[in-house]
């Protein structure tokens, strides 16, 4: 098992804090795995093992008909012995009313509670007040390049190289330890992308018209980076002889989201220093997702490096937006608390530093600006504006 140190840093930080620790993320992320992990840890730390109770709740393991009441009674009656219990529940969101029970065992049990899950139940605006305030949310991502390169170690390939292979193959970890071919890889992450489909939105939320819904998807994988909204969808739609209201676009994005398939990128505008709520960008929680959808083609790389760096800033903690400013656009504005970073991203220089720089040079205050790039020789400094290769950007917040 390949420790994921960025998570196991974070769990032991909120070790023993009368929280509730939620990890949430698509299915096959390393959520379990991270339990297991946090299991072995806390073993090594002298917990005994009979104070360690891990229950899996996925759909093919449950009993049918489990209550919170039935989850709530089946934990309780491990706890045959005095101390603090640590409670590992992977999967929660199967069981409905499961803050019920979770609440129930912090309230009236020595508990420390971890949970993992993949779909709204788990996002914050869906838990309900049985736990308002006594939660953290912690998110889970697929690999980041450094975790990658940890997976990878025993490969003869290059950093180059591998980078390369990230790229094209994504971070799903199920993917990364596997020695696939560009096929395979695509045919296990479309087997993933189908599993979140059928079982947290066509059943959940009885999407009737499966076509029209996998046409809606096929445009936001198409338009990765770029904004649009609701009415545009619908107007291609329509220009495709298609209907379908705005609505039903919004609930389609909104399920999209709550499944962790897709991650929302509002725009900030930096002179009214407001957050915007019109032309948004969406990003895929992980690059293979539009490759097994659409097939890789090595063009569509560019448009990918934005989706990396998207979630390699989400990974350190950032808020992240897209930056407005007066007509120009920052690709990244990305926030924390009385931290900001600017971020541009382009696939090569010199051809598109002009731009790039001018509009980062354009920004009169004193944080870090960025352009980031897959040109592994243009490493520099022009006017405070660091260039930097993609693969030192993204290993440089490496834990």
């Amino acid at each position: 098992m390949i420790i994921r140190p960025a998570y196991m840093k974070m769990l032991k930080t909120y070790r023993d804090v009368p929280l509730v620790k939620i990890l949430a993320g698509i299915r096959r992320c390393g959520k379990s795995t991270i339990l297991e992990m946090l299991r072995d840890d806390l073993l090594n730390s002298g917990i005994a093992a009979d104070h360690i109770i891990s229950m899996r709740y996925t759909s093919e393991e449950l009993d049918e008909g489990m209550t919170d009441r039935d989850m709530y009674k089946g934990i309780k009656e491990q706890m045959t012995g005095e101390g603090r219990y640590y409670l590992l529940l992977d999967e929660v969101q199967e069981i409905d009313g499961w803050e019920k029970a979770v609440n129930s065992l912090l309230e009236n049990a020595d508990t420390d509670i971890y949970v993992t899950g993949s779909n709204s139940k788990l996002m914050s605006s869906e838990i309900s007040s049985y736990l308002t305030g006594r939660y953290i949310s912690i998110p889970v991502y697929t690999l980041s390049f450094a975790e990658y390169l940890d997976f990878r170690k025993s490969d003869s390939c290059s950093e180059k190289e591998l980078l390369y292979r990230y790229l094209r193959l994504g971070g799903f970890p199920i993917v990364a330890l596997g020695s696939f071919d560009e096929r395979s890889a695509y045919q296990i992450v479309e087997g993933i992308y189908n599993s979140v489909i059928a079982n947290d939105m066509m059943k959940r939320h009885n999407i009737m018209n499966f076509d029209l819904f996998s046409r809606v998807v096929k445009y936001i994988v198409e338009n990765v980076g770029k904004t649009f909204s609701a009415n545009a969808i619908a107007r291609f739609l329509k220009s495709e002889g298609r209907s379908l209201s705005v609505e039903a676009v919004y609930n389609y994005l909104n399920w999209l989201e709550k499944a962790f398939v897709i991650y929302r990128c509002q725009r900030y505008d930096l002179q009214g220093k407001s957050v915007l709520k019109t032309q948004e960008k969406f990003y895929l929680a992980d690059a293979s997702l539009k490759y097994c959808i659409m097939g890789f083609n090595p063009k569509s790389v560019a448009a990918m490096l934005e989706n990396i760096v998207y979630f390699e800033l989400r990974r350190r903690g950032y808020e992240v937006y897209i930056g407005k400013n007066e007509t120009k656009e920052i690709d990244f504005v990305a926030v924390q608390r009385d931290e900001r970073m600017y971020v541009q991203v382009c696939r090569m220089l010199p051809e598109e530093s002009d731009r790039e720089v001018a509009n980062l040079l354009e920004i009169r205050d004193h944080y870090p600006k960025y352009v980031v790039t897959l040109d592994e020789f243009a490493a520099g400094n022009i006017n405070g504006v660091k260039i930097m290769y993609l693969a030192d950007f993204l290993l440089s917040g490496a834990y």
